[in-house]
């Protein structure tokens, strides 16, 4: 007696790998005004000028005030130790911005800017897409195309006969993340040279075929 096998448990299980690199088009930055004082009130006023005159440079270059938000404010004690004694030293007064920059091409010159007009730390270089969606679609397409093709592979091995069209497609994975930036250095350039790179936006598919 001949034993029936099951066709609907003759399965072969992929993973698909798609990925797209784009060119960034939004960047982001953070900008920090620091400043001290034994006093809290001058360190706060000296801090606050400061902030405004960053502001007010940034939107001389263009940037619009809705890309421009406080991200923090924070007000620290500070203490130095002489001979294991602590001594204070002054208030820390912190305020930082994030700018949202929709000109890759003009970041170098924001940050220039707000370091000759009182920011004295700059952070948080990330570089993003607009409309990231559109091309993680492109990347699924691959992901797909990339399982079909492992799929064949697979069963021209075993010398049996896949099915086309898969029976089931799972999303597994999203891509897209921003690429920071850690670290920025002023040179003697013209413009502090900020290199965007490109976005690797990536979709995993678990695909399953039948035999």
């Amino acid at each position: 007696m001949h034993q029936q096998v099951n066709r609907a448990s003759r399965k072969i299980i992929v993973i698909g790998n798609g990925a797209i690199a784009v060119e960034p088009n939004i960047a982001t930055v953070q900008l920090e005004v620091v400043t001290m004082d034994e006093q809290l009130s001058v360190a706060q006023q000296e801090n606050a000028v400061t902030m405004n005159n960053v502001i007010q440079s940034l939107l001389r270059l263009g940037i619009p005030r809705e890309n421009i938000k406080t991200v923090s404010y924070t007000i620290s004690p500070r203490y130095d130790y002489v001979d294991g004694q602590q001594v204070f030293r002054g208030y820390e007064v912190s305020n930082a911005i994030s700018v949202k920059i929709t000109d890759i091409q003009q970041v170098g010159r924001v940050i220039d800017t707000a370091v000759e007009n009182g920011a004295n730390r700059v952070s948080n270089i990330q570089f993003t897409v607009e409309d990231t969606e559109r091309y993680r679609q492109g990347a699924i397409v691959q992901a797909l195309r990339n399982a079909q093709m492992k799929a064949r592979t697979i069963a021209a091995e075993l010398q049996v006969q896949v099915e086309p069209q898969p029976v089931k497609i799972i999303e597994v994975e999203q891509g897209g993340q921003p690429v920071p930036l850690q670290t920025f250095a002023k040179t003697d350039q013209v413009t502090t040279p900020i290199e965007g790179g490109q976005i690797l936006i990536t979709a995993t598919l678990r695909v399953q075929f039948q035999y």
